[in-house]
């Protein structure tokens, strides 16, 4: 069952368009990403898919409704995670957490909750004494507490350092397992990568690709043959390396680092930004 429908999504600034037409589908239990320059419409979709934007064309269906129409109780499936939020400075975490909890009707356990995000030690400090990190993890556990459906993560671990990321990760491993559908925005293409079953790329308001993360774009067609000569360094990207390889063999010029390498997503990706710009 789709989760997410869009189909000629538009949405206009007076003159400026920023989504131009956009159709995507995201299945139930799927963790999907959505990948974008800034000034893509990232940000403007996922607004109108929370129902806090409306739009000037198209047609949207979040968990079998309009966002625009929908009513409390749909909003109450929801789970969000915006990009920063700054409000509750003078709570404790474990206040704001609860404090969320309280606007679902059935929520998960706040204290369970916490301590998954990893903020037992940190329950009862005030937001306002919190490093950038710590604060985006009490934006995450507010997101789940509600025990969403649907989880809107939006650059969901700006901040965080490596040991963070990787256990957030987790955590998102164990939502989508347990069945919640996961909507990723996020510049961080490892991690897209990472937790992404489908992903699509915005550029200038369109859908210039989507696929899994290993086939998107062509990835799995080209590979990246690298080496450096008495002339320098050089990259080639071709469907048929063998070819290529054998004639560098055969060279009389001495040819080291060589290596073949599958097309990264961070290859794919400013590849297909780059040629809708």
């Amino acid at each position: 069952m789709a989760v997410i429908e869009v189909q000629g999504l538009k949405k206009r600034y007076g003159r400026h368009t920023a989504v131009d037409g956009i159709a995507l589908t995201v299945e139930r239990g799927e963790v999907f990403g959505l990948l974008g320059p800034n000034g893509a419409g990232k940000t403007t979709t996922v607004e109108i898919l929370e129902g806090y934007r409306p739009r000037d064309g198209g047609d949207v269906r979040v968990l079998g409704e309009d966002p625009t129409t929908a009513g409390r109780r749909w909003r109450s499936r929801l789970g969000i995670v915006p990009q920063g939020a700054q409000d509750g400075a003078e709570l404790t975490v474990r206040e704001m957490v609860r404090h969320v909890a309280g606007f679902y009707p059935a929520p998960r356990d706040p204290e369970s909750v916490i301590d998954r995000c990893g903020l037992t030690d940190k329950a009862g400090a005030r937001l306002r004494t919190l490093s950038g990190g710590t604060r985006r993890r009490v934006d995450v556990a507010c997101g789940i507490v509600g025990d969403p459906e649907l989880l809107f993560l939006d650059e969901p671990t700006t901040g965080f350092d490596p040991e963070a990321r990787r256990a957030f990760w987790s955590l998102i491993k164990d939502l989508a397992a347990d069945g919640t559908t996961i909507l990723l925005t996020s510049h961080y293409l490892d991690e897209v990568e990472a937790l992404a079953t489908r992903l699509a790329v915005l550029s200038g308001g369109r859908v210039v690709a989507e696929g899994t993360p290993g086939d998107i774009g062509g990835r799995t067609a080209d590979s990246i043959v690298s080496w450096r000569d008495d002339t320098g360094p050089h990259r080639v990207v071709t469907p048929e390396p063998l070819p290529l390889l054998a004639t560098l063999v055969d060279r009389t010029t001495a040819v080291t680092d060589l290596r073949v390498q599958p097309r990264s997503l961070e290859d794919v990706y400013l590849e297909l930004i780059g040629e809708a710009a």
